[in-house]
């Protein structure tokens, strides 16, 4: 005799068992780091080909001298009136080629900073050696100094120890820094994530496994915030001298934090370079930050001169465009969108050329 079974239990069971293959074909057809979802939201998407005003990029990275005619013809596309290059590194006097590279192709259009060679900090007279470098540099042209992030992350004394930010045999170049009128661009530490272990909670896991060479944990690496913290010694130390902190001040992910900074050093700046990602996506938040603190932020992109990756972020700054996706501009950070500021006029102006101007014009020597 043949047994029965209701027909709705049937259908059940068939259901289950289709949903048992099908979830078994996702899994071994598709990795979640290759799963690239399209967004099927249809939003407004504004296209700004040239900024409202013109465009003084505070920092970016020309890395293929050979390139600088093309750089500027970018430049020219997207409204962008000057470029800092900050890879003026002292070693083996690289910053003499790359000024000739930028003053071949124009000089008002390039700027460059100097990079200090702390391989040689174990010389006993390295902070005022490397501050009559600096002294040199600016006199062929040279308009700041940078500062890696490697300093207080990476280098080492001969001695074995990491050498910290405010490390005391420094200190006559930031004083030199002062005297000569020139910003230090100061890149100390990177987004929290690389500061995290790499786990299933780590949400830049993929940009992560692409560098691991990003991650900051183990070794002697460390905390993120006593980097921070010997930063920011450096800003009280040194008030007459004019920092720049990189990627907004190296903490992004906490603008009320960055806030306090700005309130307590008034010779501390900010660019946001490769951090609208991070800015986008807390939008009302970041709109507020920045026009309360419009005075003091620099517009920069961190990636070599390209029209598109500019009108990425024209489009950020300037429209209330929503949910659109920021790699073009310099890479995937993370796994999501962001959303435009549609900060006012008089606070694109500041950002996009009158901070910077402000800044360059402090410069004591002749002109």
């Amino acid at each position: 005799m043949i047994k029965k079974y209701p027909r709705g239990l049937i259908f059940a069971l068939i259901y289950f068992i289709f949903n048992i293959f099908a979830l078994n074909a996702q899994t071994k057809d598709l990795k979640l780091l290759d799963w690239k979802p399209k967004s099927q939201l249809v939003v407004k998407e504004t296209m700004v080909l040239k900024p409202k005003f013109p465009v003084i990029d505070f920092h970016n990275h020309l890395r293929r001298l050979e390139n600088m005619k093309t750089y500027l013809e970018e430049m020219d596309k997207a409204g962008v009136v000057k470029c800092i290059g900050l890879d003026g590194r002292s070693k083996d006097n690289f910053y003499i080629e790359h000024l000739k590279a930028c003053q071949s192709v124009s000089k008002e259009r390039f700027l460059l900073f100097f990079m200090p060679d702390f391989a040689q900090i174990d010389n006993p007279e390295f902070g005022k050696k490397e501050a009559g470098r600096i002294e040199a540099a600016v006199k062929m042209g040279c308009r700041g100094l940078k500062i890696p992030k490697e300093l207080g992350l990476e280098y080492h004394d001969k001695s074995g120890k990491l050498v910290p930010v405010d490390d005391p045999r420094i200190d006559p170049i930031w004083e030199k820094c002062a005297e000569l009128g020139i910003p230090v661009m100061i890149h100390v530490t990177d987004p929290k994530a690389f500061f995290t272990p790499l786990d299933e909670y780590n949400e830049r896991y993929d940009e992560l496994g692409a560098h691991p060479d990003w991650l900051f944990v183990g070794k002697d690496y460390p905390p993120k915030e006593e980097i921070l913290a010997q930063r920011n010694r450096v800003f009280a130390k040194h008030p007459n001298t004019i920092f720049i902190g990189a990627h907004v001040g190296g903490l992004p992910e906490e603008l009320h934090q960055v806030a306090m900074w700005l309130d307590v050093y008034p010779n501390f700046y900010i660019d946001f370079c490769a951090r609208i990602s991070e800015l986008g996506r807390q939008p009302y938040t970041a709109r507020r930050f920045m026009i309360k603190y419009q005075d003091r932020i620099l517009f920069g992109t961190d990636t070599p001169c390209k029209a598109d990756a500019y009108r990425l972020y024209y489009r950020f700054l300037e429209t209330d465009d929503e949910y659109f996706d920021p790699a073009p501009a310099h890479q995937q950070q993370g796994r999501w969108m962001i959303y435009g500021l549609y900060l006012p006029d008089e606070v694109l102006e500041k950002i996009y050329n009158k901070n910077a101007l402000k800044i360059v014009s402090m410069y004591k020597g002749s002109h």
